[in-house]
C-alpha cells in the first residue's frame, strides 16, 4: 500500500503561507521565499532531495483552495511539472473550467475517497499530500499520513497561516532523516501509531 506524507516548505517560525495573501501572491506577502530552496542555483544537493522525492512519488493530494490559488500557474501539468503526476483536488464541487488533458482528479467524497483515487493513481508509490495545512490537518486527524516531510527554509515571517490547524490529539513523530543544504533544512518523520 502507498505511504502517504504530508510534505511542505515552512519559515523558520512555523508559517507555510505568508501573511496578506493575494490572487498574485497566493503566498502571502515574500511567501515565494518557501520555495526558493526548489530553485536556487547554490543548491544542488536540495534539488537532488526533492528530485529523489519526486521519484517516489505516483500521485499527490491537495485541496480546492490551493487548486483554485495555483492552477493559473500549474497549468496542464500541475504541481509536477513536466513528471505530470496525477493530482486529486479534494472539493465539494469539481470546477467547470479544467485544463484540457490535464493531470487533475476530482474527489467530492471526503478524504477517504481522495486517497482511495489517489492511491489507485499511484501505482504503489508514494502519495504526497501537498499545499496548505487544511487538508493535511484532516488526513492527520484521521489517521491516515504516514510521514511528514517539512522543508524549514531561512526565513522568519511573523505571521501568516500555520503548518497544522488545531489537533484533537498530540501526534508523536519519529526522525527518519535530516538534511541540512544551502536552502532549506529538510527533515522527515515517521508518524507513530496512536495506543
Amino acid at each position: 500500500m502507498s505511504t502517504v506524507v504530508y510534505d511542505i516548505s515552512m519559515s523558520l517560525d512555523g508559517y507555510v503561507r505568508a501573511a496578506n495573501p493575494t490572487p498574485d501572491a497566493p503566498l502571502g506577502q515574500g511567501g515565494e521565499a518557501l520555495h526558493h530552496w526548489l530553485f536556487a542555483d547554490g543548491d544542488a544537493t536540495g534539488r537532488e532531495l526533492a528530485g529523489r522525492s519526486l521519484a517516489a512519488m505516483g500521485a499527490m493530494i491537495c485541496g480546492r483552495r490551493t487548486y483554485d490559488d495555483s492552477i493559473r500557474w500549474w497549468q496542464a501539468d500541475g504541481p509536477s511539472g513536466p513528471a505530470r503526476l496525477p493530482l486529486v483536488v479534494v472539493t465539494h464541487s469539481a470546477p467547470s473550467d479544467v485544463p484540457a488533458n490535464g493531470v487533475y482528479h476530482f474527489a467530492t467524497a471526503g478524504i477517504e475517497d481522495a486517497l482511495e483515487r489517489a492511491r489507485e493513481l499511484a501505482g504503489g508509490k508514494a502519495v504526497a499530500i501537498m499545499g496548505g495545512p487544511a487538508v493535511a490537518t484532516q488526513f492527520l486527524r484521521a489517521g491516515l499520513v504516514d510521514e511528514v516531510s517539512v522543508h524549514v527554509v531561512p526565513s522568519i515571517f511573523g505571521a501568516g497561516t500555520a503548518l497544522a490547524e488545531t489537533l484533537p490529539a498530540h501526534v508523536a513523530l519519529e526522525p527518519v532523516e535530516q538534511v541540512s543544504t544551502a536552502g532549506a533544512i529538510h527533515l522527515r518523520y515517521r508518524v507513530k501509531p496512536t495506543s
